[in-house]
Formats: C-alpha cells, sequence, structure tokens
C-alpha cells in the first residue's frame, strides 16, 4: 500500500498514527507530496488532489481519513481495536468527528490567513476561533469519559490539539482553564506513534 501524505497535514498525520498503533509500517509506502503542486500519482489516484489519500494493494484507492483509519484498523490479528465494538462504536465515532471538526475549523483559518492581506476578515477568524476554544473547553469536561486505551476518537483529539498549537498558538492558549484535558494531552503525546508524527513547527 502507499499513503500520499504531507508531515504538516493534520489528517494525513491521524493515519499515519494509526499505521504505527497496528505496527503497519512494513506495509505502507509513505509519499510526501504537496497536493497543491498537484503531483500527477496523486491527481491520478485523487482528481481532487487532497491528501492523506491511500493506495490499496490492488491498485484503488481510498480518500477521507476517516474511511483509511477505519479500513487500515481492519488489518492484522487486532481488527478492529481501535474503532471499537457495540455501543461504544458511537462514543469513539462521535469524539473522532468532534477531533475532525477542530481540525476543519483551524484549516479553514489557514487558508483565509493565505489570502492577501486586505482580502482577510479577521471576523471570520475570531468566530472560528472561538468556535475551536467553545469545543475545546466543552472536551474539558468530558476528558474524564476517554479509553484508557485510546481508540480512533482519542488518536484524532490527540492530532487536533497538536493542530492548535501549530496553527493557533498565537490565538488562545486552550490549556487556560483546560487542566484535565491539558494533562491527558501530555500524557497521550507521550505514546511513540504521536511522538514520532510531531508536525515540524
Amino acid at each position: 500500500m502507499k499513503l500520499i501524505y504531507s508531515p504538516t497535514y493534520p489528517y494525513a498525520r491521524k493515519v499515519r498514527v494509526v499505521i504505527l498503533e497496528k505496527k503497519l509500517e512494513n506495509q505502507v509506502q509513505l509519499v510526501n507530496l504537496s497536493p497543491s503542486a498537484l503531483p500527477d500519482e496523486l491527481v491520478k489516484a485523487n482528481p481532487l488532489s487532497r491528501i492523506p489519500t491511500l493506495i490499496r494493494d490492488n491498485g484503488a484507492p481510498l480518500i477521507d481519513s476517516p474511511f483509511i483509519c477505519e479500513y487500515l484498523d481492519q488489518l492484522g490479528n487486532d481488527a478492529g481495536r481501535l474503532s471499537g465494538k457495540g455501543d461504544h462504536v458511537w462514543d469513539i465515532k462521535h469524539l473522532h468527528a468532534m477531533g475532525d471538526g477542530i481540525l476543519d475549523t483551524i484549516f479553514s483559518v489557514s487558508m483565509e490567513r493565505r489570502r492577501d492581506e486586505s482580502e482577510q476578515s479577521p471576523a471570520y477568524i475570531k468566530g472560528q476561533v472561538t468556535r475551536v476554544q467553545r469545543t475545546v473547553d466543552a472536551l474539558n469536561k468530558e476528558v474524564g469519559t476517554f479509553s484508557a486505551n485510546p481508540k480512533l476518537g482519542e488518536l484524532t483529539m490527540a492530532c487536533a490539539l497538536g493542530y492548535i498549537e501549530l496553527r493557533l498558538s498565537n490565538d488562545m492558549d486552550w490549556r487556560a482553564g483546560n487542566s484535565a484535558l491539558a494533562n491527558w494531552y501530555a500524557e497521550i503525546s507521550k505514546r511513540p506513534s504521536l511522538a514520532y508524527t510531531e508536525p515540524p513547527k
């Protein structure tokens, strides 16, 4: 298999974390490409030119990080370990979606800031940062329900908090008033999968 990725893209980081958690490093070749350059290999597999894109052993592509993560989790002797079972599956999917929501919101701020300064909307940026802060505040109250054995939800949330630090460190101090979540993040960040995939500053 091949994973087309970029080291600063949080959605791709999430998939790389799953690869490491599932010990699939020897089965997945990492291909570092910039989607904005419209590289042929990426466009052929994914006309949207988005990463991550997984090219399976049969040559068929798989796009969108939640689906790629769930696909990879079905491989190996511990199939489904990160996705959960029974009603707990929905708790995992909920937290996964919340993490992705944070990523989506921060990514939209990053795209806004790439526009000419005269065309940027400070009100839009402020509103998006407020959404992220509000979500983090809510998660601080829920962190006690997080699994002690991290699933896709917790791993995605860790990537989301890391992305806040990468892109919004000058806009917000998410740790302020959220000590429970900050302590959880400090511990889960020690996992080899997350430490190894930490994006370059």
